[in-house]
This record gives C-alpha cells, structure tokens and sequence, in this order.
C-alpha cells in the first residue's frame, strides 16, 4: 500500500500523489524591480532574505520594492516561494502572516496552495526526492534555475486534510527547536564579524600594497554543457562554496574534464571571489582552500586569485580581511548591473590592501580560526538536528 512507514496511529488508508500546478490556484513570477530603503511598511523578499536553515524570512536587512505596488506580487496565506535561479535554486519560503505585508522578487517563483495544508506541503520541500530533483532539473557549472512550469510539474504527496495538519503541527514544533539553534549560531557569527572588523581595523599597518601587485587572476571552467557534469572524473568548487566561504571536500561536484583540455586548476592558497551574483551583498565574496586536492578546478560565475608573495601575506589573512565590513563595502560597491550584478577584475585588482607583518597576520588568523572553530561545533548540534528531523520525515512522508 501507498503509505508512510511512520504514521499516526488514528489514520489508516492510502496517501495520493498530484502536480504542484494542480493543487495551486496559480503559480507565478515576482517583481523585476531593485530594491530600496526600507519604507516602514512594504517589504521585499529577495532568495538572500530566506535563511539558510530555517527558511523563514530574514529581517537582517530589510528593504522594499522599488516599483509599481501590484497585488500580484503581494503575499498572502498558504503562499510559497521558490527559488529559481542562482546558487539557492530549491530554497522555499511558507508566507508567515507575522511577517508583514510583503512582495515577492523576480528570482522568485510564487504557488498558492489549495485545499490542502500548506505547510505539509511546503515540509516536503525539505526532503531527499524534492532535492535531488532539484539537483537534476538544474545541473550546470554556472547558475542553475528552474521554471514555473518545471515546478508545476513537481508531484507532492497527499492525504487527508486531517492528518495533513497533524504531520504539519509536529513538524512546525521542531522546526522551534531549528529555529532557536540557527539564532544562536547567527549570534556567533556576528560575534565573529565584530571581532574581524576590530582586528582589521586596530592592526599595526605595516604595507599597502594594490591587489594585483600580490598576486594574479584566473577564470573557472569554461566551453562546459549540461552533460559535462554527469559522472564527472574530476571535481570542482561550487558557487555556493565561494559565497558561504565554505571551501569542504564534501561539497565538491563533479565535472567531466578530457585529457589534453585547457582548464585552470586550482592549488592550495588561491582565493576564490565571486563574480556573479543576484546581489551587490553576494558579489565578491571571496574563499581560500588550504590544502591539496588533485585535479580540483572552479565553477565559471567566480574566479581565482594565487598569491605570488606567500612569504608576505598568508592568504588566510587576506581571505578574512577582505570579507571584513572595511573592505566588503569597497568591493559590493564595485559591483554593476540590475538584474545581474558583476564586478570587474580590473577594479578589483587596484583595491588597496593594507596588512601588517606576517607574523600578526597568523596571530588575527590563529585567533578567528578559534572562533570559526566554535561556529563549528554549534553548526554539527544543528546538523543533528536536522537530520532528526530529516529521519522522521523521510519516514512520515510516501
């Protein structure tokens, strides 16, 4: 029988299976319009103003649509956003009415779910099958995205209103639990971003020196299709790894590279940057790897930077004092572009850095490892979390 292994003990019968498109009233784009300050009443959801983790809405900075107010775009109850372009393609967003009056952006992509609960559909969102075929319908190197009509065409589990909103209440009490973890590691992160900004800004400055005058450029894969990237034979850094500074072995994806082919390898102590993104915030981010991985290369929205004075500057240094609030300012405001936003290299590499001696450099990174160490290990209590939560529903759902 069609039925979850994990059940509620007072249901029984079959579950169903039916498209996105037929349990919606309508599925739709958002708003092609720039965002601006923050009128004290309309809101602006953009994909980097839904969490990470908890997928609820981010009022770290918020800002309104700078366009024509359509009610279109307006959120209403059981509405829900994905993702359909960028790093995040898959990210989803439950309207919360809590949140405000809000309108969707263009990156977006709106369902309003009927006659069935809302959050037990926008639960398996979060499941094995609903990621993996977002993973599929968007393989590329680049930027991945899926369309409304690929989205309508997504098939979610069904069952009876009543246990639908049983499954929905259980789930919504653990997601409390995820939510109260993520605060805390955000509260870390912010700690840490603090404590950056104070070391950059209270160091003894012994050097200036242009960017392009420590080291040189090189772009990612480049010439690549759909297929280069099914059972690939070598790997390479993923947007999202650059973005979120997270350069692990385990997040890299494959990438099929033929002998004699002229890619750009990357070593270890490159510095990663972004050089696409949706956003001013996104662009220019920059990672570092530090170690060695045979035939690693990196995805073609961001570039490489290799250091020719290691001996002068450690490029974990670097890495941290370019994300500090100092520098990202210089950099975000490099960025160019309305719908899209690139950065020039040239602009980049004439940015001023300022640094002391290497042996101060070690001691900022020695003391922003330790704190980076302990966002770790609130970051492995969350993860399992997740993946209790991640057993159950892959228990309670067909």
């Amino acid at each position: 029988m069609n039925v979850p292994k994990l059940r509620f003990k007072e249901f029984n019968g079959e579950w169903d299976y039916d498209f996105l498109k037929n349990i919606s009233s309508k599925i739709s784009y958002g708003m092609n319009s720039a965002s601006k300050e923050y009128d004290g009443e309309n809101k602006y959801i953009r994909i980097t103003d839904i969490d990470e983790n908890t997928n609820k809405y981010l009022y770290d900075d918020i800002v309104s649509p700078n366009g024509k107010l359509e009610d279109k775009y307006l959120l209403k109850n059981n509405d829900i956003l994905f993702a359909r372009t960028g790093a995040s393609t898959g990210k989803t967003y439950l309207y919360n009415p809590k949140d405000g009056k809000i309108y969707f952006a263009g990156f977006l992509i709106k369902a309003n779910i009927i006659n069935h609960n809302s959050n037990f559909i926008f639960q398996q969102t979060k499941l094995n099958k609903f990621n993996k075929w977002i993973k599929i319908m968007s393989m590329r190197s680049g930027q991945p995205g899926i369309s409304s009509q690929e989205y309508g065409n997504y098939k979610f589990s069904l069952t009876s209103i009543q246990e639908e909103n049983k499954i929905s209440n259980f789930l919504s009490l653990l997601d409390k639990k995820i939510e109260l973890q993520s605060k805390k590691i955000e509260t870390l992160k912010l700690y840490k971003k603090g404590l950056t900004d104070y070391l950059v800004n209270n160091m003894n400055i012994v050097n200036k020196k242009k960017l392009y005058q420590l080291g040189y450029t090189y772009n990612g894969l480049s010439g690549k299709n759909k297929d280069d990237f099914v059972g690939g034979n070598c790997k390479f850094i993923t947007f999202m790894s650059v973005l979120k500074n997270n350069i692990s072995e385990d997040l890299f994806s494959n990438v099929k590279i033929c002998e004699n082919e002229k890619q750009n390898k990357v070593q270890k102590g490159d510095l990663f940057f972004t050089g696409s993104s949706e956003t001013k915030e996104e662009v220019g981010m920059v990672s570092t790897l530090n170690y060695d991985v045979d035939n690693l290369y990196l995805n073609s929205f961001c570039f490489g930077f290799r250091l020719n004075l290691l001996d002068e500057v450690d490029n974990n240094f670097l890495c941290n004092l370019l994300l500090s609030s100092k520098y990202r300012k210089i950099i975000s405001n490099l960025g160019q572009g309305f719908t899209r936003v690139n950065i020039s290299k040239k602009e980049l590499l004439d940015i001023d850095i300022e640094y002391p001696n290497h042996n101060i450099q070690l001691r900022i990174t020695t003391t922003l490892n330790n704190m980076h160490s302990k966002i770790k290990l609130e970051e492995i209590k969350l993860s399992k979390l997740n993946a209790l939560k991640k057993g159950l529903m892959q228990n309670m759902f067909v």
